[in-house]
């Protein structure tokens, strides 16, 4: 008898709202694999960045990513992102995060041509996870994996989300105001929801969480207090 395939949890919503840390307790408290895809699309921008290919120059972006060879991994807490290069493997999770790639990010992620060839790599390394993965994105729930088990659709109010991605940039030595940050949170929002291809929005069988008044563990709880329920649902 065929074995089960791999249990999909989807996990979207807008820049700030927790999305990344929730994913990697959630992942962890369900011994699943996790994948940030968010963090792909940021190593790309970077890529492009340090090669100087302009943003929606598609020919050229379809060039680059055949080339960007990117892998996860767990440390401690923190899921690191390396990006293979002349000199091996770099660890890229701080360079993806800075205010300007996050910019670069939104601009890329709205090329169709990156979001199709982005397409499988995301779901073969959701697949091959044999128990399960957690995906964080953008579009998870609507795109990536619109059969995933479990959908959830993460939130918070801007102020929230803003004040949260400032005390992050500032933890890592990043000097910025947290009106700045709250200008380019919205912009970004704008940009992903309003982009032809694959928008920001809420599949409509997600799971909707507002996390502004909720702290990690009770978000996490309520998360898999639901994928238990559909586990035993959908049986062994």
């Amino acid at each position: 008898m065929a074995s089960a395939p791999p249990f999909i949890v989807a996990v979207d919503g807008p820049a700030g709202a927790g999305k990344s840390t929730v994913s990697r307790a959630l992942a962890h408290r369900l011994g699943f694999a996790l994948v940030d895809t968010g963090a792909i699309y940021r190593t790309v921008a970077l890529a492009a960045t340090r090669q100087g290919i302009a943003y929606d120059d598609d020919s050229a972006l379809a060039h680059l990513l055949p080339t960007l060879q990117i892998r996860f991994a767990a440390r401690g807490d923190q899921n690191s992102v390396y990006l293979h290069g002349w000199n091996g493997d770099e660890d890229v999770s701080a360079a993806i995060r800075t205010p300007e790639i996050s910019t670069a990010a939104s601009a890329v992620s709205a090329r169709p041509v990156v979001r199709d060839g982005l397409l499988e790599l995301q779901r073969r390394l959701a697949l091959a996870s044999p128990g399960g993965a957690v995906l964080e994105g953008r579009d998870i729930g609507t795109v990536v994996f619109p059969d995933a088990q479990a959908k959830f659709f993460l939130t918070a109010t801007s102020r929230q989300r803003a004040e949260r991605r400032h005390r992050e940039l500032l933890a890592q030595g990043q000097t910025t105001t947290l009106e700045q940050v709250l200008a380019q949170q919205r912009q970004r929002d704008r940009n992903d929801s309003e982009r032809d291809v694959a928008p920001l929005r809420a599949a409509p069988d997600a799971v909707i969480l507002d996390s502004t008044d909720l702290g990690l563990e009770a978000v996490v709880s309520r998360m898999v207090a639901e994928i238990a329920r559909r586990q035993s649902e959908r049986g062994p």
